[in-house]
């Protein structure tokens, strides 16, 4: 199955609505690093990871793993590790995954620019936890914990979030 999601703050799981939040300057088909924009198109769902000290792993058919606090994901467009998981500290420029605030306590990598990784195409795009507000991502699709364990909850590696372009 997979997330439909139409910006800016709507979607679709099966014949499930769902409010989400996308990035801070919208949706885009022109992606870059740092943009805010939550790229268009089709990305498969990777993993889930989790935050071991906060939630149970869900029920899911998702590989998955728990978040250890040095866990990063590089976003220095020149580094050989681009858009992969790194262990902190790490030399470059990289987010941290295990956060202070609770949106990273559930989150699944999208497949976004990672096969191979394209310097300045974008990184680190996830499914993850929407700020009680729903305020923008960076980039990223958040949705309400609920919602987003019902996901997890039916989603497999065949699964996508998919960012449909408005038609033109």
């Amino acid at each position: 199955m997979d997330l439909i999601v139409l910006p800016p703050k709507q979607a679709t799981w099966g014949r499930h609505r769902l409010r989400c939040a996308i990035g801070r300057s919208g949706a885009t088909a022109a992606k870059r690093e740092g943009d805010g924009a939550t790229p268009y198109g089709a990305f498969s769902f990777r993993r889930l990871l989790y935050r071991p000290d906060r939630v149970t792993v869900p029920p899911t058919a998702l590989p998955h793993r728990p978040i250890a606090p040095d866990d990063g994901w590089c976003d220095a467009s020149g580094d050989p590790n681009y858009n992969r998981p790194v262990q902190l500290p790490y030399p470059a420029s990289c987010e941290r995954l295990w956060r202070q605030d609770h949106l990273y306590d559930l989150l699944v990598v999208l497949g976004h620019n990672d096969d191979p990784p394209i310097a300045d195409l974008g990184s680190a795009i996830f499914l993850h936890v929407a700020s009680p507000e729903y305020g923008p991502t960076a980039g990223c699709v958040a949705l309400c914990v609920t919602d987003l364990l019902a996901v997890i909850a039916t989603a497999d590696t065949g699964s996508r979030v998919i960012v449909v372009a408005p038609p033109t």
